[in-house]
Formats: structure tokens, C-alpha cells, sequence
């Protein structure tokens, strides 16, 4: 699945603690049309924290996927996203969504993608959207070089990520557990 341009989400899981920051910028086209979106959310009793990139629409669609096999596998997150990437690659319907997620819980952060992907990174990290290259290598850069909380480490990558690319702002939308 191609990288999309529009938005910014970084997790970070450093010192027992997971933040997860997406930008609030909202583009069509060339055209800046919002610029405090909030594409980082909580959800299934607000156990769980979701980040998208990629057409809104989609993203609920896949949030709310997402919440009700959370409700079916009684907030497994590791089943509920495996299912979810599952159908969101055999449906016929659910494969032209175009989006990428970011799910995490108190122990697991994943990436997960239409391709049928359900990934776990090694480093504690992962970022999607435009501006995520520079965003992971930012906080990739400070998780190995500076005694830094968990929050700060995703504040300052997330300014570097905005310091770069035109589709991502520095309005902030953040959470944390």
C-alpha cells in the first residue's frame, strides 16, 4: 500500500509508557482546509488509542471495525487487529479503503495496513502518513540519544515532522497511557 500524504502519526512506547500524536492539518489537493483534525482517538472504553492516515471516511469506517472485534474478542487486541486485517484484505469493499492505522493498548503497538499487515515494530515506534519518515528517524534519534520522557520524545519528533513536510502542522493531538 502506497504511503499517504495528508497527516502525520507517531507512537512512541519508551519508560512504561505509550504516546501516540497525530497533527491536525487537513489537506485537498494544494489547499490547507482545517488544522485541528483529530485523527488520534481512543476507543473500546478507552482502553485502546488509534491513529489514522489516509480519507476520513475510511478511517472511521476501519475505527469502528476495529471497535466492534474489540468487543468481540473482549478487547484482545492482537486478535481483534489480526481479524480486522483480515476482512480489510478479503472484502471486497473494505479493500478499496485508503488508510493506515497505528492500534496500541497498555502492552502491544501495531501497524496495521490493508495489505493484510499487522505489524509490531522492534524499536517501541512507528510512524504513517507523510510525514512519518521524519517523525520515526526523529524519535528513532532522541530515544537513542537523549534521557527523554515518552511525551517529549513524540512533542519534539512531531515539530521535526511538521519543520518538513507541507502536509503536516505542529496543532497536536496526543495521547497517552
Amino acid at each position: 500500500m502506497d504511503s499517504f500524504h495528508g497527516t502525520t502519526i507517531l507512537a512512541v512506547r519508551h519508560n512504561n509508557r505509550i504516546v501516540v500524536a497525530g497533527d491536525g492539518q487537513v489537506t485537498m489537493n494544494q489547499t490547507i482546509i482545517k488544522h485541528h483534525a483529530r485523527k488520534v482517538r481512543r476507543i473500546y472504553n478507552d482502553k485502546i488509542i488509534v491513529g489514522f492516515a489516509g480519507a476520513t471516511a475510511d478511517a472511521l469506517n476501519l475505527s469502528e471495525r476495529l471497535e466492534s472485534k474489540l468487543e468481540r474478542y473482549n478487547g484482545n487486541l492482537t486478535r481483534s487487529a489480526v481479524e480486522l486485517a483480515k476482512d480489510w484484505r478479503t472484502d471486497k469493499y473494505l479493500r478499496r479503503l485508503e488508510a493506515l492505522m497505528i492500534a496500541v493498548d497498555e502492552s502491544r503497538l501495531f501497524l496495521i495496513s490493508g495489505n493484510g499487515d499487522v505489524i509490531e515494530p522492534d524499536e517501541g515506534l512507528v510512524a504513517i502518513g507523510s510525514g512519518s519518515v521524519a517523525a520515526q528517524a526523529a524519535a528513532t534519534a532522541l530515544l537513542a540519544h537523549a534521557d527523554l520522557d515518552a511525551r517529549v520524545i513524540v512533542e519534539e519528533a512531531m515539530k521535526i515532522a511538521a519543520s518538513i513536510c507541507v502536509n503536516t502542522n505542529n496543532i497536536l493531538t496526543i495521547e497517552e497511557m
